[in-house]
C-alpha cells in the first residue's frame, strides 16, 4: 500500500514547512519592531508607559523647545538652576499641552 510519496518527498515537504515558518516568524518580529516603536506612546504609566516627565521624542516639534530649554539651563549658574528645578525638575514646558 503505497500513497505514491516515499520517505525523501516528506523530507522534502517537512523541509519546505520548515523554512516557510521560519520566514513567517521572522516576519512577525519586523513586524512587531515597528509597531512597538509607536505604540509605546500610548500605554498608561501604570501598565509600563512612558512617565509624564519623559522627553519628547526626537523630530517633534517639542523636542526641539525642550532642547533649548536644556541648553539654557546647561548655561545657568549652578544656584539658579537648582532653584529652577525645585518647580520643574523636567524642563518640560507643561503649558503647550
Amino acid at each position: 500500500m503505497s500513497d505514491g510519496l516515499d520517505g525523501g518527498c516528506w523530507r522534502r515537504i517537512g523541509a519546505v514547512g520548515a523554512v516557510l515558518l521560519a520566514c513567517s516568524l521572522g516576519g512577525c518580529g519586523t513586524i512587531n519592531e515597528k509597531l512597538a516603536a509607536g505604540s509605546g506612546d500610548y500605554v498608561p504609566q501604570w501598565a509600563g508607559g512612558l512617565p509624564a516627565d519623559a522627553p519628547p521624542r526626537p523630530g517633534s516639534a517639542k523636542y526641539d523647545a525642550w532642547a533649548k530649554e536644556m541648553a539654557r539651563r546647561r548655561a545657568m549658574p549652578a544656584n539658579e538652576r537648582k532653584e529652577l528645578e525645585k518647580t520643574d525638575p523636567s524642563g518640560i514646558d507643561r503649558s503647550a499641552d
